[in-house]
């Protein structure tokens, strides 16, 4: 059951990604635009766009999301690996994932307190600009 509700979560997300599915969403909305006046512009004919737009905006949401969360969690296994085979990576930032988020900003903080972050900005600065240059 995980693996198919992957597969169609992966392609749906997918297919919902593509320039055709924003074509064919507007599509509808201008078939269903223009077909006000044969309805009378009546509670029935907005009570339709209504619930198609609701249904497929709630399936939406969990299909997207569970690719999100496939997608974060293989990035967090990618960057485990790379700090687990560095030779001088701290190898307690591996699962650092499942703190809490005053705890996340606590360890960046000292990371940024550790590098200098105030006298890196001045470099940084300097780098971003070199970069746009290059454009």
């Amino acid at each position: 059951m995980d693996r198919f509700f992957t597969l169609v979560a992966s392609r749906t997300a997918f297919a919902a990604g593509q320039p055709a599915a924003f074509i064919v969403a507007v599509s509808v909305i201008a078939g269903w635009g223009l077909t006000g006046p044969l309805f009378g512009w009546s509670d029935t004919w907005q009570l339709v766009v209504n619930t198609g737009t609701t249904i497929a905006t709630f399936l939406m949401v969990f299909l997207i999301q569970n690719s999100q969360n496939r997608d974060a969690a293989a990035m967090q296994a990618k960057l485990d690996e790379l700090i687990r085979a560095v030779h001088n990576a701290r190898n307690e930032f591996v699962g650092i994932e499942h703190l809490t988020d005053r705890e996340i900003e606590e360890i960046r903080s000292a990371l940024e307190h550790a590098v200098g972050a105030d006298e890196s900005e001045h470099r940084r600065q300097a780098t971003i600009a070199h970069l746009l240059k290059r454009r």
